[in-house]
Parts: structure tokens; sequence; C-alpha cells
């Protein structure tokens, strides 16, 4: 069998390469980018729906062009050329539009800029393959950008003359503006080889769909779910608590227009609703106690469904007392607000009245047939999963559940034991059953992935309903899995790295979730370094808790480095200030020696397919198979 395999690849190889100089040829070029240096990352985490914030990082590649410019054209601009320049990078099509506007676009201030960007790109091609550079280019100007970067100096400068008549020619058929464009492009994706987004996407800031519409362009970009995208995931595949959920929080964080202008999801059947039941309350309050309501009958009946869960403690609406206006838990009673409950009969807690069904049917259809979540849904599938692990990296959003000792905490499903990396390729092959085939018995689990202590992507006792209704806030607080305090030994966090094949000294895990409070002087490195915890905030809602505005992660082949970002202002601010974030950058990692790419991922790949060549390349050479 094994043998029989071998000549099916060869057979294959043979149609590509039929011949000994066609080997030669690719087995020298493949053996070449293993001696170039790895491409930049970049690690994000925790977006939470700043659209605004994201769009400029993605752009401004986390400080990386301005740090590129300022080398590159040091002395030879001054701050505001250089904040000019760096603007109609990172918003091409406006600035352009605005200098237009003000009389500034001239023949002068085309070839100005033209000149700048195919320098600056030049500079940051330089740690690339010809044809991977070609590859980023837009194809509409991949030939003459090809040309303008690969220039080579001569005795009579006859290069020089050719590619000036060339930007002489664009800008005299007016595509002046179009290769600025694709330059800027270019610019970009050369400063960033790889993204990487470890988790939520989702709530809290106006805009993930924005977001995913970027992401859905990027080139080449991985996701690592968390919490919060796990939340709509789930909603997408049908978990109607999971869809309560989603409106619950667009509700909570005033958040409506994702849900009715992004997606399609109209609120008008629970306002009608919420109006006719609590007509007493406001209507954003009515509205809220409405959907409340429904989460928790929905969340009780998984709950019941599925006793392995062992959630028991969190059936609390027949634990309510409306009379006495208290709740029982854990053997005490605490005093509740004093909100109604019409829908709620002591007989049936768990079940929704006929006016309750009609509204989560309603819901239902608007999340099963939206045609953008579907697209961004699909996208998250494709391009995310519970974790990854990429050149030496370990990435996952919230946890590795542990037990109070420091060992991997065990799960039983259906009679199999799942703990470590076990419990993550499981919880991924049922998220997609979920999605993809509509198991009913996934789709219920997306629920327990959102808010199970156990779930990685969780890792806390949640407690929606004491912070929803009760008045005692000692019964708020929600520990935190014992993963969180083990991993911020070296010992705790080199256990979890092994457990996903790492066990070298460059290997790091990055982790998002829990949001690090620089403004008390907490640090994201952790375990002496091993943990990089990328959570800083990026959130507006986050930004006085943590004092900054997030973290990026940067990874090149010298190191790693954090770079914090400050609050940001406004996309109009940049274009009408040149303002920028401001981010402070800082190495904390570096490689022993230079990381290229025959270290990577990638190149251990390359390194099998050179070996495959060469076995075809020695059965031309024996007369064993003969060339075409």
């Amino acid at each position: 069998m094994k043998n029989r395999t071998s000549d099916e690849v060869l057979n294959l190889l043979a149609k590509r390469f039929p011949d000994d100089q066609s080997l030669y040829t690719e087995i020298i070029n493949l053996k070449a980018i293993l001696n170039l240096p790895k491409g930049t990352e970049h690690f994000m985490s925790d977006l939470h729906g700043e659209y605004e914030a994201f769009c400029h990082i993605l752009n401004n590649c986390s400080g990386v062009i301005r740090e590129k410019t300022e080398k590159e054209f040091a002395g030879e601009m001054t701050e505001e050329e250089r904040d000019d320049f760096l603007t109609l990078i990172y918003y091409p099509e406006e600035k352009l539009a605005m200098e237009l506007e003000l009389g500034h676009v001239t023949p002068a201030f085309y070839e100005k800029n033209l000149y700048r960007l195919i320098r600056l790109s030049r500079s940051l091609s330089s740690r690339y393959t010809r044809s991977k550079v070609r590859k980023a280019m837009p194809p509409q100007y991949a030939y003459v950008l090809d040309e303008l970067l690969h220039a080579q100096p001569d005795e009579d400068n006859n290069q020089f003359v050719y590619h000036q008549k060339i930007l002489e020619t664009l800008i005299e058929l007016g595509s002046a503006d179009e290769f600025i464009e694709a330059l800027c492009v270019l610019v970009k994706r050369l400063a960033v080889d790889r993204l990487h987004i470890v988790g939520d996407i989702f709530d809290r800031g106006p805009h993930p769909d924005r977001i995913l519409d970027m992401l859905l362009r990027h080139h080449a970009v991985d996701i690592e779910w968390g919490n919060h995208d796990i939340l709509w995931m789930g909603a997408a595949s049908g978990n109607e608590a999971s869809i309560a959920a989603v409106v619950r929080n667009c509700l909570n964080y005033d958040n409506l227009d994702v849900l009715e202008s992004g997606y399609g999801v109209s609120l008008r059947p629970l306002t009608l609703f919420a109006e006719k039941t609590y007509p007493g309350l406001p209507l954003r309050e009515a509205q809220l106690q409405a959907i409340h309501v429904m989460m928790f009958k929905l969340e009780g009946q998984i709950i019941l469904r599925h006793p392995e869960y062992h959630m028991e403690d969190r059936l609390l609406l027949d634990k309510l007392d409306l009379v006495r206006h208290e709740v029982h838990l854990g053997g005490n009673a605490y005093p509740v607000k004093d909100i109604p409950f019409p829908t709620l009969d002591p007989a049936d807690p768990y079940a929704l009245n006929a006016d309750e069904r009609e509204v989560m049917n309603a819901f239902g259809h608007a999340f099963r047939h939206s045609e953008r979540l579907s697209r961004h849904m699909d996208f998250l599938y494709e391009h995310g999963s519970m974790y990854r692990v990429f050149n030496n990296n370990l990435l996952f959003h919230g946890c590795i559940p542990m037990t109070e000792g420091g060992r991997f905490q065990a799960v039983d499903f259906a009679g199999v034991e799942y703990s470590g990396k076990t419990m993550m390729d499981h919880y991924d092959s049922l998220a997609r059953a979920a999605y993809h085939r509509h198991v009913p018995s996934a789709v219920d689990f997306m629920w327990y992935l959102w808010c199970h202590p156990l779930s990685p992507v969780c890792g806390r006792h949640i407690k929606t309903f004491e912070r929803v209704y009760v008045l005692d806030k000692s019964t708020w607080e929600e520990p935190q899995d014992p993963y969180y305090r083990h991993c911020e030994t070296e010992e705790g966090c080199l256990r979890v790295l092994r457990e996903f094949g790492l066990a070298n000294d460059e290997a790091h895990v990055i982790n998002g979730h829990t949001p690090i409070k620089v403004r008390e002087g907490e640090s994201p490195l952790k375990a002496g370094g091993k943990l990089v915890v990328i959570d800083g905030g990026f959130s507006r809602s986050f930004h006085q808790r943590t004092g900054i505005a997030g973290y990026t992660l940067i990874g090149n082949s010298h190191g790693l480095r954090l770079a914090s970002h400050q609050p940001f202002t406004s996309i109009r601010d940049v274009l009408q200030k040149n303002t920028d974030i401001h981010s402070d950058s800082k190495v904390f990692f570096q490689y022993d020696q230079r990381f290229m790419i025959s270290r990577t991922d990638t190149g251990k790949a390359i390194q099998k397919q050179i070996g495959l060549l060469q076995d075809l390349l020695d059965a031309y050479r024996s007369g064993w198979r003969p060339e075409a």
C-alpha cells in the first residue's frame, strides 16, 4: 500500500515536472525560500466590535508602517510631510479625494508620492521571493509593479528613464490614483504576512459585522474562537438559548444596529411583546426583562435535557419566591429586584408561553435566513478553530481547564473522557457538527461552550441571573478556572505547551479573554514570559479598567514584541488632522538565531515537498522512471 501510494504521488508530480531540468529549477527555488526570514505575524484579540480602531490598526499595521517609513526616509521629510504620507497609505482613496478637493493634486504630487511608495514597497519586499511579492500585488497592476520594484542600476541609467516614463504615462492617462491605491495595498500586505485573531470579534462594540467584512478581504488570517464568537456561532446554528443571549447582549450594550442593520434581524416582535407584557416598564427595560425571562427558560430547558452538563445550580427560575421577592441560592434566601414575571408558570417555570414562542420563532427564522450572517459564520468556521499551533506558538482564547492541583480537568461525555488537547479537539468537532450538520446534541452544546465553567472559551462560573436580579452583589462573583492561576507559573505554562507538542525554549502560549489591568501595574507577560495575554481592553468599555486600548503582539524573524495602543478617536480625525494611534512597543523575546522559513510550519511542509521532488529526481536519474 505504501509503495502504491508513493507511485501515485510520483505520477502526479511527474505531470508537473516532466524532466530533471524542471525538477532542478523547483528544488533550487524551494531551497532558496527556506533560507529567507519568516514573515511578520500580528496577533490581536478581543476586538469586540470596535471597527474603526481595528480598521486603523489594520491599516497602520500596528505602527509598523510608521516605523518603516521613519527608518527609510530618515531626515528626508518634515513631520508634516511624513504624516501626510502615512495617512495616504492608511486611507488612500479618502486622502486622495481630500487632496483633490483642496487643489493639492498635481503631476508633481503624484510623482513624489509614487516614488516614495515604490521605495517603501521595495524595502518591505526584500525579505520575500519575487514570486510571493508578485502574488501580493493587485492583479491589474502586477506587471508594472513588478518592473518598478525590481529595477537594477545600469551604466546608462536606462532603467531609471524607463521607469520614469512608466510613471509619467500613468499620470497622463489618469491612472495615478488607482496605482497609488494599489501600492498602498501592497505596502500593507508586505508589512504583515499573517494575522491571528485570538477570539472575540463580537459584542460590546457597534460593528463586528464590518470587522468580519475586512477579515474576509484579508490575504492571510486565522481565528481562534472566543466565547462571544461561539455565542453567535451557536445562534447561527439554531440554538435558541444562544439566540436569546445574543439579543440580550445587543440590548444590554445598546448595540442594536448590528442586529437590525447589520444582519437584518428585526426587534419588532420582541418590542410588541414587551410593550404588551410589561406595560409598567420603560421600553428598554421591558425588552430586557422579556428577553431575560425567555433566555433563562431556554437555558433551563438545555440543562434539563443534559444532566451530564452538571449545571443544575443554574436552574434558578423555580427558586424565585415572587411573593417575598427573594431567590434561594445555596440554601440561603436573597432579596431580588421588584420586577414583574407575568409569563412565569410556577407549575412549569421553564416553558415558554405561546407569545414567547412566537417571538423566538421569529428570531430563529431571522437568524437562519440572514445571508450576511451566514457568510460571516461560514468564514468563522473556515478560518477558525478552538486552538491553533503555529510556528512554535499555541493560540487559544481562554483556558485549558485544570483541577485545583494543576492537572488537566477531565470531562466525561458518553463514557469517553476528554482533557487537555483531546478536549479541545472534541469541542472543535462538536462546534462544526452543530453548524454544518445541525446535530441536535451538538447544537445544544454550543450553549455549553458559551457559558460552562469547564468550557475552554469561558472558564468561569457565569452569574448572569444574579447580576440581573439579585441585590446582594456578593452573589455576583464569578470564580475562574484554576488554569488562570496555574498558567501564570512557568511550570503550569510548560505543562500546557507540552500537551500540544511544544517542548522547546521558543514556544509561547498566547491568550486573550482576560483584560490586563495595566493601570494597576499588571503585566501581559506571565510565567516568565512564556504566557502572553493580549487582551488589553480593545473595547471602549474597558479603557478605564485597563488603562490602554488594546495590544498587538508582533512576531518577526528576530523575536517577539508587544505593542500597546492608546485610544483611537476616529477615522475622520486621521483624515482631517493626520492623527494616528500612539503605540508603545517593547521587545520581550529574541531568538538565538534568526527565525528562517526553514523553521516555520510552512518550511517543514516545503522540506517534505523537496523530499518528494528528490525521490522523483532519483527515479529519473536511475532510469526507473523515464522523463517525458
